[in-house]
Parts: C-alpha cells; structure tokens; sequence
C-alpha cells in the first residue's frame, strides 16, 4: 500500500484522506451478536420441530433428522414467498444464511424472481442457479464417502 502511496498525486492522497474520514463504520461486533442469536432462534425452532416428530410420529433421535431439515426448509421457502425471510435476513445477515433455512430461501427466491419468464424457462431453469453448486457438491462428496466406506468395509478395515 505504501508503494500506491508515492503513486497517487496530492489530490488523489486528499480525497482518499477525506473519504476515509466519513466512511461508515460497519458494527461488526453487533452483527455478529445478530447473527448467533438468529442462528441459535433458528436451530431452537429445528430442536423443537425434531422433539414433535419424536414425540408425536414415533421418530428416532437417529432417523428425526431428514424431516425436520426437510420441514425447516419448507417453513424458510414459506416465509421468503411472503416477504418474511427478507426482512430476517437484512437483520440477521449470515445467521439466516448459513442454517439450512437459507438454502431454502436461495431456492425460492431465485424461483420467484424469473417467474415472469414462465415455468420451464423462468421458475424450473433459475430455481438451482444458486443452489445447484451446492447440490453438485453435496452429491458428490456423499457419493465419494460412501464409496470408500464401501471399499474398507470390503477390504475388512470398518
């Protein structure tokens, strides 16, 4: 940086002093603080949705975690088609985006936004713009881990 330093003329030093001064200043510490509590909502929401199928549905504590992330992501693409998840995203930052409720809501919003271009064209070609990496990736590494459990279960290693 020193070195751009030399490189900039006096107005040029000037007006980056001058724009320095009245950046803003980002609350880092404060959207952090956002973020974990609204993570932490979101996974008390997730406890007390996999307690309901334990309780109500006769699921195990082994076998309550794919309908719970599957209702959780339904409740996220619920309230982003209601304008709801937008609003708990400009609050919350990455505590709304990290959970599994963000991938929903990255599905859906890219759904909503092309809708005008029609179902096939609009909603079914851009619902996996964003999420698609991530679907590839996820199918991808559970397919490479379960091939070599296979093979050291084979081999006698597991």
């Amino acid at each position: 940086m020193a070195s751009k330093q030399k490189e900039m003329t006096p107005q040029q030093q000037s007006y980056q002093q001058l724009q320095q001064k009245h950046e803003k200043k980002r609350p880092v510490l404060k959207n952090c603080i956002k973020a974990f509590f609204v993570g932490g909502l979101f996974c008390v929401v997730g406890q007390a949705i996999s307690y309901f199928y334990i309780y109500f549905f006769n699921f195990t504590e082994q076998s309550v975690g794919n309908p719970t992330v599957a209702t959780m992501v339904f409740i996220s693409m619920l309230l982003t088609g209601f304008g709801v998840y937008d609003r708990i995203g400009q609050f919350a930052g990455a505590g709304s985006a990290v959970p599994v409720t963000g991938f929903g809501n990255a599905v859906i919003s890219a759904a909503i936004e092309h809708r005008t271009e029609g179902f096939v064209l609009g909603v079914g070609g851009n619902m996996f713009k964003l999420a698609g990496a991530v679907l590839l990736f996820g199918v991808f590494s559970a397919f490479i881990v379960a091939l070599i459990r296979t093979l050291l279960s084979i081999w006698g290693v597991i």
